[in-house]
């Protein structure tokens, strides 16, 4: 379990309190620090990936109260009452592997592993708004369009669209 506690009384930090993978946090941070940031450096959570820093890979995907955001373009005092979760929060103990990331595996959509974590967290918070909304597509034009904000340079989407595919079927 993370155990993290960071206070100041410094006026350059901004006191924050949010969620993280199930843990209850409250950190003083700079207000113009990125969530990638944040994640990387202070949490050590070294599995959200930086790529880019524009917004255009996805690589540093993870989800915020449930929805899927580049964390490279998000300001970490934006995470103030939020819920944080990586994609070391999406397993546990008793399950090492968290759905999404076992049909990655069995349908070869890892190969590198880059762009994985954030594919997965974009496919979870997909799979995640389908099972709200019974309505919402589950074809593959609709997974292309859930995964279209991360790149991969590996697998050709091809393996990871069947992973997806698969989840949604279930």
């Amino acid at each position: 379990m993370l155990n993290l506690t960071h206070y100041s009384d410094d006026e350059r930090f901004q006191t924050v309190r949010f969620t993280v993978n199930g843990t209850s946090l409250r950190l003083a941070i700079p207000p113009t620090m990125l969530l990638i940031d944040l994640i990387r450096d202070v949490l050590n959570l070294q599995g959200t990936k930086p790529g880019c820093y524009e917004g255009e890979c996805g690589a540093c995907t993870v989800l915020v109260d449930g929805k899927a955001i580049n964390s490279c373009l998000f300001l970490a005092v934006n995470i103030d009452g939020c819920s944080l979760t990586t994609i070391e929060g999406i397993s546990t103990v008793e399950k090492p592997l968290d759905d999404v990331q076992e049909l990655m595996i069995k349908h070869g959509a890892v190969q590198c592993g880059f762009c994985s974590p954030g594919m997965a967290m974009s496919i979870k918070a997909f799979h995640a708004e389908c099972d709200a909304n019974p309505l919402l597509g589950r074809d593959r034009e609709s997974i292309m369009k859930a995964i279209e904000g991360n790149l991969c340079r590996c697998t050709g989407y091809v393996k990871i669209i069947d992973a997806a595919e698969e989840l949604l079927s279930v």
